[in-house]
Formats: structure tokens, C-alpha cells, sequence
């Protein structure tokens, strides 16, 4: 099979960046295309230019539409407004779409679920292949014990995290969620203040803590009577990320349209 090509959209920004890297260096995919919005400095430079890595004969450009025509797939983690676009662009063209976007609304989601009836969609809070372990065991955790642990979700990114609570800890909280056999929105609390009396059984609780250039850090902590368990992750850079949405699209390459998550690309549904 000749190698699976890859639409990068946002290529300058950090992520971008990250992800043509690490198509270059997997087996099996190729930089076809680099997308940025019009009006971008960086239109017609060089994409492996952009990443650092020499050049590779693919000058960004402001195309989508042409790129995503003539690709196998994108890799997504750009704002839940240009998302949402791409989600169309994909869904016409029947590739495979990989998400890494987050902060996306119900709109948001309705829209990327309209989308996955003609394309193939991977989409998760956080595509990090330890992550998504990290949510499978904390949904193991939950299940084995009662409602005598309480469960409390602490995550802190670097100051220019826009969206709180992250993706990646809105993914642990339905896992745990599931694992309780609850609905995360009736149970989570995400603000403490003031006088807020005691903690009511079953509930999972967030806590958001933001600075400097942490790139993410996760806990869920399952915390009884004499005893707790700390389920931790630290991501130490962005590659991680890169490497799982790569990983996930060519998991997806001639899967039948619909919507999937890492769980899914990892066998953790099966």
C-alpha cells in the first residue's frame, strides 16, 4: 500500500510544527499538504522548512479545499471554529479526519458527528497514547470501588491554555464517569468557592491549575477512608501528541465512516 497522505491544517503553530515532523519520521506516511489561513506569513515557505527538519517539496498554502481533494487524511489540532470547517471539507472529500482540537461546544460536536456519517473521524481530548491508558485504568478504578472514594480530577497546563477544564481532564471525567455508570454532567463540580458545605457523595470534582510552560499533567485520585490512589501522567513535550494523532490516522486508513476515539485505535474497546 503506498504510503497514507497527510493534510497538516495549522502547520505553523506548535503543533503543527510537531506533527510534520513526526509524519516525516513514521513509516508509512507523507506531508501531501500544509495548511494556514489566508493571509499567513508563512504561506509558500516550505513545510519541513517550518518544522525544522530541511525541506520537503510542500510549500504551505491557504487551500484546503485542493489539499484535503487529493489526501488520505488530516491531522486536526487547530479551535473548535476551524475544526468545524474541516469536519465539512473531510466529509466531502472522504478522508480521514484525526481531532485533537479541544474546547469544542455541543454545536460543535453535533457538527463533527454529521461529519463522521461520510468520513472516518478519530477525535480525542488528548491524543497521547499514555493518556488514553491513563482513562482506561482510572475507568477500571472506578468501577472496582464504591462511592465511599471520592474522585478528583487535578490537571495544570501552561498559561496560555485557553480552555477550562481541559480536554484531557473532561476525557478522565467521563471515563470515571462511565466506570461509576453516571452521566459526568450531572455529577462533576467545577468551581469551589466560599461556603460550599461538604462534599456530596459521588460526585467528581476538577481542579485547574495554570502557569508557566507546563505542557499537561493529569491526576485522577481516588481518594477513601485511610487510603488513596493516584493515577498520574506528565507529558514532558508536544511529540507525544503528534505521534498518537499520526498513530490514530493510519489506524483509520480504510475504516468505514464514522466517529472513533483513541480508545478504539489502542483496542481498549474491543
Amino acid at each position: 500500500m503506498d504510503a497514507m497522505k497527510l493534510v497538516v491544517v495549522g502547520a505553523a503553530g506548535r503543533m503543527g510544527r510537531a506533527l510534520i515532523k513526526t509524519v516525516t519520521e513514521t513509516y508509512g506516511a507523507v506531508v501531501s499538504d500544509a495548511i494556514e489561513h489566508p493571509g499567513s506569513p508563512v504561506i509558500g515557505v516550505d513545510a519541513g522548512v517550518l518544522a525544522g527538519i530541511g525541506e520537503l517539496g510542500v510549500p504551505v498554502t491557504d487551500d484546503p479545499l485542493t489539499a484535503f481533494a487529493a489526501a488520505d487524511g488530516v491531522l486536526d489540532f487547530t479551535t473548535p471554529a476551524a475544526t468545524i470547517v474541516f469536519a465539512e471539507y473531510a466529509a466531502q472529500a472522504r478522508i480521514v479526519h484525526v481531532i485533537g482540537t479541544t474546547g469544542c461546544s455541543p454545536e460543535d460536536e453535533a457538527a463533527i458527528d454529521a461529519a463522521a456519517r461520510h468520513a472516518v473521524v478519530v477525535k480525542s481530548g488528548n491524543m497521547s497514547l499514555g493518556v488514553n491508558l491513563l482513562a482506561g485504568l482510572a475507568r477500571q478504578a472506578a468501577a472496582a470501588l464504591d462511592i465511599d472514594f471520592d474522585i478528583e480530577i487535578l490537571e495544570m497546563h501552561h498559561r496560555h491554555k485557553v480552555d477550562a477544564p481541559s480536554g484531557t481532564a473532561l476525557l478522565l471525567g467521563e471515563a470515571v464517569a462511565e466506570g461509576r455508570g453516571v452521566g459526568l454532567a450531572q455529577s462533576s463540580v467545577r468551581v469551589r468557592d466560599g461556603h460550599t458545605g461538604p462534599r456530596q457523595p459521588g460526585s467528581i470534582g476538577f481542579a485547574t491549575l495554570r502557569g508557566g510552560s507546563v505542557v499537561g499533567e493529569h491526576s485522577v485520585i481516588l481518594a477513601g477512608e485511610g487510603e488513596r490512589i493516584e493515577l498520574t501522567h506528565r507529558a514532558e513535550n508536544r511529540d507525544i501528541f503528534a505521534r498518537g494523532g499520526v498513530k490514530a490516522a493510519l489506524w483509520a486508513r480504510g475504516k468505514k465512516p464514522g466517529r472513533y476515539t483513541m480508545a478504539d485505535v489502542l483496542g481498549l474497546n474491543d
